[in-house]
């Protein structure tokens, strides 16, 4: 929006005086509610004429909240190095439904639940995808520290970071460790139920 660029451009010089100024190189940009990849590109046209422009030590991420930005993965994988998945409310917008409603869970639970097949599926679909085109993926959000077989199927669709809430971290890296330890038995056992398909263990997550 014109209204706001006078501001985003403050914003990038800021980030451009402390990573030159500061020698801070490991500040980089990430892009929230994402929604086309012609708006990230505008984004990034700003971002050259200021001075910064993605590259081997700048990376420009985008946050995966909207369901656009899993079906166009491929597309917004030609302008950014990595996607985080904003699990909350890309639950939100793909079912449809209002996170912070009060009257939802007293209807029923899975009104709002991070672990809908759908969601699973639009996850691994962008990993899939993100993956194919060297980018890498991340997710924030409750999920992962509320429900270990959601980590589990983030670590088996091969997610390459997990954010979790700091009472977590321990018990998040011990099933992370857990998981590939099973994924490296698995594979060296003859095929079975215990290594199905990603697709079809995210519909057998309750």
């Amino acid at each position: 929006s014109p209204q706001y660029r006078p501001a985003f451009r403050l914003e990038l010089r800021a980030i451009k005086k402390v990573r030159e100024e500061m020698g801070l190189k490991n500040v980089w940009v990430m892009f929230p509610f994402a929604r086309a990849p012609w708006e990230l590109e505008k984004a990034l046209e700003l971002m050259k004429e200021e001075g910064l422009e993605r590259g081997r030590d700048f990376n420009v991420w985008v946050m995966a909240e909207v369901p656009s930005v899993i079906f166009l993965a491929d597309e917004f994988c030609k302008y950014v190095d990595g996607f985080s998945i904003g699990s909350n409310d890309l639950t939100q917008l793909t079912l449809g439904v209002d996170r912070d409603s009060e009257l939802l869970p007293s209807l029923d639970p899975r009104y709002f639940d991070e672990r809908d097949p759908a969601v699973l599926r639009a996850i691994a679909h962008l990993i899939e995808v993100a993956h194919k085109h060297e980018v890498t993926v991340s997710i924030c959000g409750q999920g992962p520290s509320v429900y270990p077989e959601l980590t589990e199927f983030l670590v088996r669709c091969g997610i390459d970071s997990v954010s979790v809430n700091p009472d977590a971290v321990i018990s998040a890296r011990r099933l992370v460790a857990s998981v590939e330890r099973k994924i490296l038995l698995e594979s060296t056992a003859p095929l079975s139920k215990s290594n199905r398909p990603i697709r079809d263990f995210a519909l057998h997550i309750p």
